[in-house]
């Protein structure tokens, strides 16, 4: 009987976990195998490690680990990836968005021989601007990057036991792992379903949180921006060898110019705008070069991907 993993990234989810609890059970229930529940814990502020605690001394097959401070939510999935043992592993969040009886669908591709397998959102209940930023950051990606990257895909997926021995293997911290899952290839599918509202609490995806992770799926897979600083200095310096011609030319025939109400001027203004253009753009520059030097800076200090404070029903390496 095959073993599937499931993984459940937890910040402040005291109010859904006893839902999650039956609901995902109910689900484990239908899949005709074995299984292991791990959820981790983020760095939570409320009573949600004490409920995983609880769960796990009912029913030992959920499995729970605790972060020693809020590390985010891809981080959360990285540990829990690190100590999935099944062959198929399934990650979800723990607001019951993604319904836990879609994994029986996600289970049926992966035996058909698909090794990643994700859910398309086909419709979502979020605010409108939310679906609007959402549905154009995905097809944004979808353009600047080389990789086949699915549209309106979250983290809810399947990944079969190989996929996430290559996922495990990536020492990269600044981690997109939606991006990942296809950098890794292998045969991949979807199943599209309804997103539903959150079942209880309120939200932890904050937008800063949102942003910061599309620009790390944005900047870890595609070197678009970089063309686009070099692309808008080309263009911002032909505009500007044009705009020298013209000047020059209505000094020359400022008789000419005059008559079709062009006549030179005072230069302050045009020096004024011309040095703030050119000054936003550069801005502009600096700061996408910014975004991968800093990326690069994590990168090398080599400091680890998370620090746990607790566990329970996985033995951590310092208490073998």
């Amino acid at each position: 009987m095959p073993k599937i993993s499931v993984i459940v990234p937890c910040f402040n989810e005291e109010a859904v976990l006893p839902k999650l609890f039956a609901q995902l059970g109910s689900a484990a229930a239908t899949w005709n195998a074995d299984y292991e529940i791990i959820c981790v814990d983020d760095g939570s502020r409320d009573r949600t490690w004490e409920l995983l605690k609880v769960q796990n001394q009912k029913d030992s097959r959920w499995r729970c680990l605790s972060f020693a401070r809020n590390f985010g939510h891809q981080t959360a999935v990285s540990a829990g990836l690190h100590f999935a043992t099944g062959d198929a592993t399934v990650i979800i969040d723990a607001d019951l968005q993604d319904p836990p009886a879609e994994i029986l669908r996600l289970l049926e591709k992966w035996r058909e021989g698909f090794e990643v397998v994700f859910a398309t959102r086909k419709k979502r209940k979020d605010p409108l601007a939310k679906k609007i930023l959402a549905w154009g950051f995905y097809r944004l990606l979808q353009k600047m990057t080389p990789l086949p990257m699915a549209r309106d895909a979250g983290d809810f997926c399947l990944l079969d036991k190989r996929v996430v021995a290559v996922l495990n293997a990536l020492p990269e911290r600044s981690r997109y792992l939606r991006g990942l899952r296809t950098w890794c290839g292998f045969r991949q599918t979807s199943v599209e379903f309804d997103r539903a509202d959150r079942a209880a609490g309120v939200p932890q995806y904050t937008f800063k949180k949102s942003f910061k992770l599309a620009m790390d799926g944005l900047f870890s897979f595609s070197a678009a921006p970089l063309r686009m600083a070099t692309y808008l200095g080309l263009w911002v310096s032909a505009f500007a060898f044009f705009g020298v011609v013209f000047t020059l030319a209505q000094k020359i025939f400022a008789a000419q110019f005059a008559k079709i109400g062009l006549a030179p001027g005072a230069g302050f203004p045009t020096i004024v705008i011309s040095v703030l253009f050119l000054g936003g753009i550069q801005l502009i520059c600096l700061g996408i070069l910014g975004e991968y030097i800093g990326r690069i800076y994590e990168e090398v200090k080599g400091r680890p991907l998370w620090i746990l404070r607790d566990s329970a029903g996985i033995v951590l390496p310092e208490k073998k």
